[in-house]
């Protein structure tokens, strides 16, 4: 996951990690753990995230986009 790719496209659109949470229906502290690598996000989260942030795509965010 993209921790500050996705800190960037909260910031642009004015969500905090507590707004978000409430958009997204988790707790701020389950989210931080998730943006924080504790814990993995489920699709349905991903799919709200980009909902609520009008992202075109999660894969920058996401999914590791490996090079071999």
């Amino acid at each position: 996951m993209n921790r500050n790719l996705l800190i960037y496209e909260m910031n642009e659109r004015g969500f905090t990690v507590t707004s978000l949470a409430r958009a997204i229906g988790i707790s701020k502290s389950a989210l931080s753990k998730k943006m924080n690598g504790h814990s993995e996000f489920t699709l349905g989260e991903i799919q709200r995230i980009c909902d609520a942030l009008r992202l075109e795509s999660p894969i920058p965010i996401f999914f590791n986009q490996k090079v071999s």
